[in-house]
This record gives C-alpha cells, structure tokens and sequence, in this order.
C-alpha cells in the first residue's frame, strides 16, 4: 500500500443495508471513485425512530464529503444538562459555546429520518465527485459466497462485487456470514421512546425546552437505572425523548420499532417522583415505542476476505454516548480513506486488515464507555469533563472516554501509521493512533508522555 496510484483500481461495491450507515460509507466510496450499489431488504430505504446525535467526530465527515446538512434540518447543541431527578434544577452542565472553535465543527442534533434523507440524497444524487450510487429495494441478503463476492438474495437474485460491506444493523445478517456469533443479554435497562412537538407544549402553558438547545438529561446520578433523554430536533420543532428504567418494570427486549404505539399511562407509570415540568411533557407524548436494548460483548474481528461490516453491524452498542452513528460515520470515512487513489493499491483483504486494526479498538472503547454510562452519567462524553462537579464520580479516572479523544482523533494519521507499520516503514509524524503528541486529556492523561 502506499502512494503507487497506478496499481489502484475501481471497485464494484455491495452495500448490504440502506439506513444511515449504508448510506455514509455509499457516499464515503462514491467520493473514492468506487461504483457503489446499496442493497435494501425493505420496499424503502428509509429510517424509523427519533433523534440521532451527530458530534464534531462525525459531522466533520459530512463537510468532507460534501453534505447538504441543512437538508437534515439539524439543532446545534450549545449546551449538556444534567438535572437532579425531583427537582428539575441542573446539577452538572457541560457548556458547548466554544465547542466549534475547538474542535472544527459544531455538535448537530438531527431526527433520524431527515438525517437519512439528506444521505440518501447525497449518495445518489448526480451532483458531487463520483458515480452516483445504486439502490435496490426488497433485496434482503440471505448468503455471500466468501471466494467469490456473490451476494445471494431472498428474492433469488444474485449480485457479484469485488468489495461487500454489511451495513445492516444491529441483527445483522452479514455478520453471521463472516462467522461472528454475539455474545449478547439483554440490558437490565428497558426504554420507551415517545415524541413532543413543541408547538403541542407551549400551546399548554409548558416549558419551553426548545430554547436550551441541549441535550438533556433527568437522573443517571445515582447508579440507577432511570433516567430522561430529551434531544430536540426539526430546528427546536420535535422534542425526542427516551425514556428509561429497570428491566424489571417493563421487558421489551423482543420488541421492534414498528409495533403498536404503547399507551400514554405506561410511559408514565415508572415516574411517580420525577420533575413535574418534564412529566407533564410525556404525558402529551406521542408515538410511544419500545427500545429494545442489548448489550454485546465486543467482536474478534469485523472484517473477512472481500466482507467487512459497518456500524452496528460490527459494533452495536449502548445509546448512553450518543455516538452510534459517530461510529458508523467514521466507519464509512475510514473505508473511503483506505480505498482512496493515494493509499488503495489493489489488495482487497489486506486494506480491510487494516480497517479492522483501527476501527475495532476504538469502537470497542466507546461500546464500553457507553456501557458504564447507562447507570452513571458522569461517565459520558462531557459530563466526564466535569470533574470540578460535587456530583461527579467515575469507576476509573484514567480509563473514562474523554471529549478531547473523540474530537480530536486525526483519522488520517491513525490510517498513515497502520500502513506504515504493515509496510515496515517509520512513522514519524507526532501523533499515536490518531491522537497527536502533547493532546490533554480530561482523565489527566498526556498523549505521547
């Protein structure tokens, strides 16, 4: 590998799954000079549930690749808050007023299928660098031929590709193919989702959350499983709010998004203490819906022959980082960095040697950390900067996931210094996997010291 640009090649890509990971690492490989073909195994391509968190590790990427972001109709986030559970009052803020400043970009809050249309817009569209992406609908994967890259299909059908990426969520079908079987639970966590429009709370005489442009939290202090997320989107006009607490109340670790809308009464009835301004939101909730959630031990590997998987795919995780589709994205700019002219020189199997090297230690570290967040919101990205707060309290200082480390991770030297130590050759430029040398991190930890 290397910069012998005569010795790459086009590639005819399969993508197994058209939600926001397929579509990312569509665009990612379209702009690498790839043909891309996006496999869908519904009759749409098209997302179900709520908000979608997109921080400045991920919406640096939709800049790169030229994303028409206003088309997702984004909040930007100014603001954390976690309040006390009873009260409402906030007892830990992290303030995001020079978040863009430091880090490049802003902290974008998007609703999950506006944030898909303006991808799938992106990766098909005729304007932008690269052939336009395919898609196929009702093409649901059923087997991949691991020597020859055919793609077999419920529908009978059959596609050959030179490169495939399974992109197809968290019940992935690719995954299985490659040889992977989760180690999986269910959480001792259960969810419901339900969504408030704004315009419906003010009409009441409530709060107007919207004003804050925050994402918002009750609970998660005190090592329990209950706790409100409230994330705006749709410009401040949807208020998306998950709600959580014990397994023990509620189990819908079998549920799916799609099912019937869960009664107003059920979403309220693990609350009887909480902050009466934020209860008086849900009970105007609309579209309640189950979360099922899962906790996966982490994969031995994520990539196979000519297959390699993507997102939650490769990685499902814990919501409580909010950076599920930050990784899904940076999957999909790792991709289109390694197949690019400069570093692609033909070797299918040995560039996703080196896409596994470097995006499952660093997936697998947010899976963790967001796994210690589901009872401890000081372990989130953010609120584990805080650590001046009375409130504050980590399981270990020095191993918690810091802003500084997600935002500022160079993709392109942590690439550099993988080719490097495949080809044999020095590294010398002043960073390590990623992070450049002198980096202060919040956990007190100096990167090259």
């Amino acid at each position: 590998m290397g910069s012998h640009q005569e010795s790459w090649r086009r590639l005819n890509v399969g993508v197994v799954g058209g939600g926001i990971g397929g579509m990312s690492v569509a665009i990612a490989l379209r702009r690498a000079g790839h043909d891309v073909t996006i496999y869908e195994r519904n009759d749409f391509a098209g997302e179900v549930g709520a908000s979608v968190s997109c921080a400045a590790n991920g919406t640096r990427w939709l800049h790169e690749w030229g994303v028409d972001i206003e088309k997702g109709d984004p909040v930007v986030l100014r603001k954390l808050i976690n309040h006390d559970w009873k009260t409402g009052e906030p007892v830990s803020v992290y303030d995001l007023a020079d978040y863009e400043e430091r880090w490049g970009y802003v902290y974008n809050m998007f609703h999950r299928q506006y944030m898909h249309a303006m991808l799938k817009d992106c990766a098909l569209q005729e304007e932008g660098e690269g052939t336009p992406a395919k898609l196929q609908v009702n093409h649901a994967c059923k087997d991949i031929d691991l020597a020859t890259g055919v793609i077999t299909f419920t529908n009978g059908v059959q596609a050959q590709h030179d490169l495939i990426i399974g992109a197809d969520g968290i019940g992935s079908v690719v995954r299985g193919i490659i040889g992977l079987r989760p180690e999986k639970k269910p959480s001792d966590q259960s969810c419901l989702h339900a969504n408030v429009r704004t315009e419906d709370a003010v009409r009441l005489g409530l709060v107007d959350y919207s004003q804050n442009s925050a994402l918002e939290y009750w609970g998660g202090q005190e090592g329990k499983w209950d706790k409100i997320v409230l994330s705006p989107c749709n410009g401040g006009r949807l208020l998306s709010y998950y709600c959580f607490f014990s397994r023990e109340k509620g189990d819908f670790s079998n549920h799916t998004w799609g099912s019937a809308d869960r009664p107003v009464e059920e979403l309220l009835e693990p609350y009887p203490e909480l902050d009466r301004q934020v209860f008086s939101h849900l009970s105007i909730g609309t579209e309640i819906r189950p979360w099922r959630l899962w906790v996966h031990q982490p994969y031995p590997y994520i990539a196979r022959d000519m297959v390699c998987l993507l997102g939650d795919a490769g990685h499902p995780m814990m919501p409580h980082q909010s950076q599920g589709a930050c990784m899904a994205i940076e999957d999909a700019a790792a991709l289109g960095i390694l197949f690019n002219k400069t570093n692609f020189t033909g070797d299918i199997a040995e560039t996703l040697a080196i896409y596994d090297e470097i995006r499952l230690p660093r997936a697998t570290k947010v899976q963790s950390a967001a796994a210690k967040a589901a009872y401890n919101i000081n372990e989130r990205i953010g609120f584990s900067s805080n650590t001046t707060n009375s409130v504050y309290k980590v399981e270990d200082e020095k191993k918690k996931l810091t802003i500084e480390e997600m935002n500022a991770y160079d993709m392109y030297k942590d690439i550099e210094e993988a080719i490097a130590r495949h080809k044999g050759l020095p590294f010398t430029a002043p960073y390590t996997k990623g992070l450049p040398f002198g980096l202060k991190l919040s956990n007190g930890v100096t990167i090259g010291e």
